[in-house]
């Protein structure tokens, strides 16, 4: 499992709730498999329909062995449920297609129901997850592409395929998505759209302020808690706009608008030309506060024989994003900042996190320690105390930032 499925699946956010995977025939079929073991990490209950062009390239002992209950075969007269065309509809709460042939997706468009999994996914009424895979000129025929819009505007997610070399041996977009992407578009069918129509900027992981032209400062922040907020956000409706500092590996959803940076300065620009759009902020990113003053105008490496036994580097202090960004906001945007503090325990956090909060004029603050030892950067949990503009605050148990996101969300949501 990659390190971007483990943003939600170390938390129990979707325990117990209950997906249907139909996998079809394809040669991506094997990667039903890993969209399985991600169902489950994340707590999922997973069903299966394994149709008969599948066959060919899995077997249904592949799936039970990894935890899906019941698996059904695609053909009509051999399940010993002879209800089990209706099974999915009464017992799970979305059925993903992964992958999707273009006989699948045809029969699904002219609602054909003669083998099981079109039955199934005919007589299912809550959200379809869709996820097309095939040679690139059939992904591309015109008859293929009128499924796929009938398929859409009746409600059904298409998670597009990716560009690239498929089995074939040919080239184009036709190869199955990311299992992350599929992964994340079925959770999202899981959550309500309580955040549909805003705007949301995010901030994530460091900044690199560079001296000479390989050295640079910096800190070990790997951007984890902006990423878990803009699943949050993205799987709850709301348009996601990131921006990212260096050296932050997880990849995102097709539809968060990523612009990459790199120094305090570059996030300053980007943050302030995204900001009068905005809805809300979130300032999540470790930025530095101070940039040496490049040595040679940062173009050459330093010799160290030139510094003798000492060297003193000066400093500058950079644009202060969020007190900026806190300065031009309107009434109707809100601004969630982070506080990354060395204090003796979580109770005395509250203090400084209030008194922090009231002077960057933002609506929530989340502060946690960074004491030695007990640093969060990097790690998959957290423990934060939780301030807003009132004063009013909470001490969280030490829960996935994941989780931690996901009630920063629900938080900036109340009046």
């Amino acid at each position: 499992m990659s390190l971007t499925e483990t943003l939600f699946t170390e938390s129990d956010l979707f325990a117990k709730r209950k997906v249907h995977l139909a996998v079809t025939g394809s040669i991506a079929a094997y990667k039903a498999a890993d969209l399985l073991r991600a169902f489950k990490k994340a707590g999922l209950r997973v069903s299966m329909t394994v149709s008969n062009g599948a066959l060919n390239f899995v077997s249904p002992k592949l799936f039970e062995a990894l935890g899906a209950s019941p698996v059904y075969t695609d053909t009509f007269g051999v399940q010993e449920d002879c209800f089990a065309h209706l099974w999915p509809g009464q017992n799970a709460e979305v059925m993903v297609l992964a992958p999707a042939s273009a006989n699948a997706l045809g029969a699904l468009a002219q609602g054909l129901a003669d083998r099981l999994l079109t039955a199934q996914a005919l007589a299912f009424p809550g959200p379809l997850v869709v996820a097309p895979a095939m040679n690139p000129k059939m992904y591309a025929h015109p008859a293929l592409q009128a499924n796929l819009k009938i398929i859409s505007e009746r409600g059904a997610l298409i998670v597009k395929p990716d560009l690239g070399s498929t089995a074939c041996g040919e080239s184009g977009i036709g190869k199955l998505a990311q299992v992350e992407e599929i992964f994340w578009t079925t959770l999202k069918a899981l959550t309500p759209d309580d955040m549909v129509g805003l705007d949301v900027l995010i901030t994530a992981g460091p900044t690199r302020e560079y001296w000479d032209s390989v050295r640079f400062l910096s800190n070990p922040s790997s951007g984890r808690m902006g990423m878990c907020l803009a699943l949050a956000a993205w799987m709850r409706g709301a348009k996601v706009h990131l921006i990212v500092g260096p050296g932050v590996d997880f990849l995102m959803p097709k539809d968060i608008k990523v612009t990459q940076v790199t120094t305090a300065h570059e996030m300053f620009q980007a943050s302030s030309d995204l900001w009068p759009a905005m809805d809300i902020g979130m300032f999540t990113a470790a930025v530095a506060d101070f940039s040496p003053i490049p040595y040679k105008d940062g173009q050459v490496k330093f010799k160290k024989q030139d510094a003798g036994d000492s060297l003193e580097i000066s400093l500058k202090r950079n644009e202060d994003i969020l007190a900026h960004l806190a300065n031009e906001k309107r009434p109707s945007q809100k601004i969630l900042a982070f506080a990354a503090e060395t204090t003796p325990d979580m109770e005395s956090l509250v203090s400084v996190a209030q008194e922090k909060c009231k002077r960057k004029k933002a609506d929530l603050l989340a502060a946690n320690r960074v004491n030695p030892g007990e640093s969060t950067f990097g790690s998959p949990t957290n423990q934060v105390c939780v301030v807003n503009s009132a004063g009013c605050g909470e001490i969280w148990p030490v829960l996935s930032k994941s989780e931690v996101a996901w009630r920063l969300c629900s938080w900036l949501l109340k009046k």
